[in-house]
């Protein structure tokens, strides 16, 4: 796959970044053949993937961490972010009201990011629930509307659930883990989740989730789940069934959004893939191993 890529460096951070590069290109020139009305789509969707960069710089703040190298506004696609991300440098917790205010966040998060000590499980929460909101919101023609909600509650279902798995993985009491809901998806409901939530164990969780789509897959995962104890396993097997549901979206709306949602989510994790083959290479990982940390579309 990497012939595919013009990728240059000679170290594995060097070699990512470059990767990453070519997700920005590929995205940027997607952008540009798409109408001007998905302009707010794609807005939206730089952000979700930008998303990791945020969390980061906005919890290092608010835990008093000092700078380091790998929060950078270079890294960002959207230009949003990278603007928030500079300012957010050499910010101090005493900052983030009015930054995160003027960049569009909800008071809930201003809120969050100002108590003491900090919550960062439920900054994480609300940041989520900031981004999947832009995309809701996100206007796109009416042709193409379905296709866009399909795929932000089947998005909204696999992080409501891998939230879940790894909050009984660590043993989360209830009240915890009803924290991390962020809203209805396709199939998960609230009641669905709130029962999950008092559950004690990740088998109880899974069988919870019979009647839906997701119980066959993680079904499937969970005896190497628990010979690893690894709740890599379960997010990895929810990967792989949601790229399959992108495929059945993308079909379904093949004359609108659906082949565009299906080449980004695709492509984002084809990236992410090749970046795991460069590190377990770097680091001597057995092949098999590496293999099984791979997202496909089954």
């Amino acid at each position: 796959m990497l012939r595919d890529y013009q990728v240059e460096g000679e170290d594995v951070y060097s070699l990512q970044r470059s990767l990453d590069k070519n997700l920005i290109q590929t995205i940027r020139m997607m952008r540009g053949d798409s109408t001007k009305k998905l302009k707010d789509f794609y807005d939206a969707y730089e952000e979700k993937i930008d998303l990791y960069l945020i969390k980061n710089q906005i919890k290092r703040i608010v835990m008093g961490d000092k700078k380091t190298e790998t929060e950078r506004a270079d890294e960002a696609i959207s230009p949003r972010t990278k603007m928030l991300l500079e300012k957010l440098v050499d910010a101090e917790k005493k900052d983030l009201p009015e930054l995160l205010g003027s960049h569009g966040f909800e008071e809930e998060l201003i809120h969050a990011v100002t108590q003491e000590p900090a919550d960062i499980q439920k900054i994480d929460v609300l940041i989520d629930k900031h981004v999947i909101k832009k995309l809701r919101n996100a206007r796109v023609p009416y042709k193409c509307d379905r296709a866009k909600q399909s795929f932000i509650n089947s998005m909204i279902d696999i992080i409501n659930i891998k939230n879940i798995l790894r909050a009984k993985h660590l043993r989360f009491d209830a009240e915890s883990s009803k924290k991390l809901f962020l809203g209805e998806g396709q199939e998960i409901a609230a009641w669905k989740f709130m029962e999950m939530a008092e559950m004690d164990h990740v088998s109880q969780v899974i069988s919870a989730l019979e009647g839906t789509s997701y119980f066959d897959v993680l079904k499937n995962a969970i005896e190497q789940y628990n010979m690893e104890q690894s709740v890599q396993v379960l997010e990895i097997a929810l990967d792989n069934h949601f790229l399959k549901t992108i495929r059945d979206i993308s079909m379904q709306n093949y004359l609108n959004l659906g082949p565009t949602i299906r080449f980004l989510i695709s492509k984002e994790f084809e990236i992410k893939n090749l970046k795991i083959i460069i590190k377990g290479i770097s680091e001597n990982i057995p092949t098999g191993v590496v293999k099984n940390l791979l997202v496909k579309e089954r």
